[in-house]
């Protein structure tokens, strides 16, 4: 991500500017970046992602939110936008601006080439902040594999892997389950370039 150039912002001037953008911006510490695009498997593997998670929690005091969410890591100061946001209980959110949510249960990312480092590495530090959140999920795009970490009561994060289309994993905060053929229903994986040919 490449920093949009000005001395140092306000949260307040990031907002306003978010308010009037088409496109998404994250902000940490006086500096704004702009978010990429997404790939169309992305979009697909998020709203059928959403849909499932819909049929699980409709009858159930939880929210769950697009990438249109905004999120806001209180120990870090880091404003983003994850891919899914889940709450179960009362949404929190921060009186500056209306839109930022403050106390995720799930968060979910599908990983794409430009960011899946960042969303391994920096992004989940900050999340690691979020007293609220108890599950940090990566939905790989090139492959059938989704990850999850889940807090424990010691504050560890347990890790656990799904891989295949005959895998399932359980969110186990929210009491859902992700069957990886239903999230990769209308996915089409590009061949390996590295597998010989026949």
């Amino acid at each position: 991500m490449v920093a949009i150039q000005k001395q140092k912002w306000t949260v307040e001037e990031y907002l306003a500017m978010e308010r009037a953008s088409d496109e998404k911006h994250e902000f940490l510490d006086g500096e704004i970046y702009l978010m990429s695009g997404a790939s169309e498997n992305h979009n697909i593997i998020v709203g059928i992602t959403l849909g499932i998670l819909y049929n699980q929690l409709r009858k159930r005091p939880c929210s769950f939110y697009p990438s249109d969410m905004r999120v806001k890591v209180k120990g870090s100061g880091l404003y983003t936008y994850p891919d899914i946001t889940v709450v179960c209980g009362t949404p929190e959110i921060e009186r500056m601006d209306q839109d930022t949510l403050l106390n995720p249960t799930v968060i979910i990312e599908v990983l794409s080439p430009s960011t899946e480092s960042y969303d391994r590495g920096k992004k989940f530090q900050h999340y690691l902040s979020l007293d609220s959140l108890q599950e940090y999920v990566l939905i790989a795009q090139d492959q059938a594999r989704i990850e999850r970490y889940l807090r424990q009561p010691n504050g560890e994060w347990l890790f656990a892997a799904a891989v295949g289309l005959e895998a399932v994993i359980e969110l186990s905060s929210i009491q859902c389950t992700l069957v990886l053929a239903d999230v990769y229903e209308r996915v089409s994986f590009e061949p390996d370039e590295a597998a010989p040919s026949s």
